[in-house]
């Protein structure tokens, strides 16, 4: 992409760059080559335009999640989190993630309005789990993600690479974790 586009156009009004935020992107995989998948899917992230910057955690192991609760039968997953400095707009970031996970081979079956995705397994998952400070929820985006604070595979890898994470509307990252993990439900 070529770094004219972020200049004004002159002759017309001065725009100004719009400002880099730190996406919070979280990964996984349970299918395949799961460190290679993530490994690629980093460099893919890295290479998108409008990103300047991104750090990642180490990847963890956890057990595959269903809607009633974990499944050690299915593969496990690994997961990592990145910190992407971008300035691309949240819905265009979770756009371009969409397509990286396509790119491994992640089918997304269409859903009929008011329809909760399928939980199943995955070759790629990329989540947008917070953008800044923004606290969106309209049918694109949901910001930060509605279930990032129950999630130890998200908030663990999250607070290793920002010690100093804050979930949007949530709180601190680790008291977050530190609930979750003394939590009696765990």
């Amino acid at each position: 992409m070529s770094r004219g586009l972020t200049q004004p156009v002159s002759g017309g009004p001065e725009r100004r760059p719009h400002p880099a935020s730190v996406a919070v992107v979280a990964l996984g995989a349970n299918l395949g080559d799961r460190e290679r998948t993530l490994e690629e899917a980093v460099r893919d992230i890295a290479r998108l335009p409008l990103v300047d910057a991104i750090t990642v955690s180490k990847s963890i192991e956890s057990v595959a999640l269903t809607p009633e609760g974990p499944d050690d039968q299915a593969p496990p997953y690994l997961n990592a989190v990145a910190l992407v400095t971008t300035r691309l707009a949240p819905t265009v970031l979770l756009a371009l993630l969409h397509r990286i996970e396509a790119a491994h081979g992640r089918e997304r079956p269409a859903l009929r309005r008011g329809q909760q995705p399928t939980w199943a397994d995955r070759t790629l998952d990329l989540d947008l789990i917070a953008y800044g400070d923004v606290i969106a929820d309209t049918p694109e985006l949901t910001l930060p993600h509605p279930r990032a604070a129950e999630r130890d595979f998200v908030l663990g890898p999250w607070l290793a690479v920002d010690p100093d994470a804050v979930l949007p509307g949530g709180g601190r990252v680790d008291a977050l974790l530190e609930n979750l993990r003394e939590s009696p439900n765990r």
